[in-house]
């Protein structure tokens, strides 16, 4: 049995493993395992053990060592640790607060205050779940309270929670970094233009929203006076300094993506004590939860490392590209094909999940076309975007149905969600169409 044959057996069993819904780590290790064991084994053109245990076990254990040891590995840690002191620490409740002060007099002001506090804790943390969790206890109830409607009190947070993936800094833009081998520090820079032009089509899809139907945001006699309003702005300083250490440090050439996650987690421990709002108590969870959600984390990375060197040995890229170029697809039917393939699999898999699973055949086929694979980095991580929002798996609406309980079922979620997912592909268009949007900052960076 030669390698490509037992790579393909492989990827069915991937499938049928996932559909059964054997976690990912798992999967992918099993499978690359054994699945190295016999492409070692046939090697003679005879099935001989005895001589593929030493050659199987050498590439499982030195793959996954090499990845845990890599250097760059270390910002997801240090950026987990960032987003939950920072929360700890309420700094970013005080981004949340600044926009709704301002906001809130305005049309469905609380719900673009919502998305605003979303695009703010994702430029100082990496998760797009752990946004949605965060702000979702924070806002969701408060507009409920206020009589919004429950389609746009949790559709405007599970959305805005999606921008943790492209604003910088995002762990998967880690780790695209590390099994691309591209520069993690330009790819967070390619996340900014995009990130932005995401948040300001969600404030518009609100605005034309209540726009269209007032009665789904009810208006508020809450006033704010000019004082106040500057005040709340001011408070919200810790989150504008380590969000400026985070990209200016690295626009600037001060600091490496690591170094300014490292830095930025000991400006947060240290604002959260002088300002009384961070307890030991407080770090020691906020340490806790990190190790809990890295651990996941590298785990999956693992795994992945070990199925990416079992697809390097099976051949089985080279023989879809060989596949490809036969076909002589366009490019623009190659970047239809890839999108369908994203936004199916995020129907039912989650974000990390799916780009360990589907890297080591997409980067050898987008290298075949010659694409830029720090623009091609941004195209796939707002697909995963896209797909924490989409149903029938959309992780972000179950984080936010789990937050707001019985009084927005899930089908009324994604409801609201179909407006938010209709800006999501127009900006993905406008990035596969003008990949200046997403490369402009990392080329003035250079």
């Amino acid at each position: 049995m030669d390698a490509s044959t037992i790579g393909l057996i492989a990827f069915g069993a991937v499938l049928f493993m996932l559909a059964m819904r054997v976690p990912i780590a798992f999967t992918l290790a099993s499978v690359a395992t054994v699945a190295t064991f016999f492409i070692f084994a046939f090697r003679t053109g005879t099935f001989m053990p005895e001589r593929a245990i030493k050659a199987t076990t050498s590439m499982v254990f030195s793959n996954s060592f090499d990845l845990i040891h890599s250097y760059d590995l270390s910002m997801i840690p240090l950026f987990v640790a960032l987003g939950h002191i920072a929360y700890k620490a309420d700094i970013t409740t005080k981004i949340y607060h600044a926009a709704k002060v301002w906001l809130t007099r305005l049309p469905g002001g609380v719900a673009m205050a919502s998305v605003m506090g979303c695009g703010g804790f994702s430029a100082i943390t990496g998760s797009s779940i752990a946004c949605a969790s965060t702000m979702g206890k924070i806002c969701t109830p408060e507009m409920l309270r206020m009589g919004y409607d429950p389609r746009l009190a949790t559709a405007s947070v599970a959305a805005g929670g999606t921008l943790g993936s492209l604003i910088p800094p995002s762990v998967l833009f880690i780790i695209y970094g590390i099994f691309t081998e591209t520069s993690i520090s330009s790819l967070f820079l390619a996340g900014v233009l995009p990130g932005l032009l995401t948040l300001a089509g969600f404030i518009f899809v609100i605005a034309v929203w209540v726009w269209r139907t007032p009665e789904i945001a009810p208006s508020t006699d809450q006033r704010y006076s000019s004082s106040e309003r500057f005040r709340a702005a001011w408070e919200s300083w810790p989150a504008v300094l380590l969000f400026i250490l985070i990209i200016g440090g690295i626009y600037g050439g001060i600091f490496t993506a690591t170094e300014a996650a490292a830095v930025c987690v000991v400006s947060a421990a240290i604002i959260g004590f002088v300002q009384r709002k961070l307890t030991l108590g407080g770090l020691w969870d906020a340490v806790k939860e990190t190790c809990i959600q890295t651990s996941a984390i590298f785990l999956i990375a693992a795994a992945a490392k070990i199925f990416v060197a079992f697809v390097a040995l099976t051949g089985v890229a080279n023989v879809i590209v060989g596949w490809v170029s036969d076909a002589q697809l366009s490019l623009v039917v190659l970047m239809l094909c890839i999108a369908v393939i994203y936004l199916l699999l995020g129907m039912f898999l989650d974000p990390i999940g799916i780009m360990v699973l589907t890297l080591p055949l997409m980067i050898p086929l987008v290298e075949s076309y010659g694409l830029n694979l720090i623009w091609f980095g941004v195209v796939v991580i707002k697909l995963l975007e896209i797909g924490l929002i989409t149903p029938p798996v959309g992780l972000n609406v179950f984080v936010i149905a789990n937050v707001v309980g019985k009084e927005a079922p899930i089908d009324k979620i994604f409801a609201g969600i179909t407006r938010f997912l209709s800006i999501d592909i127009i900006v993905l268009v406008l990035i596969m169409s003008f990949p200046a949007i997403s490369l402009l900052i990392p080329m003035a960076a250079r």
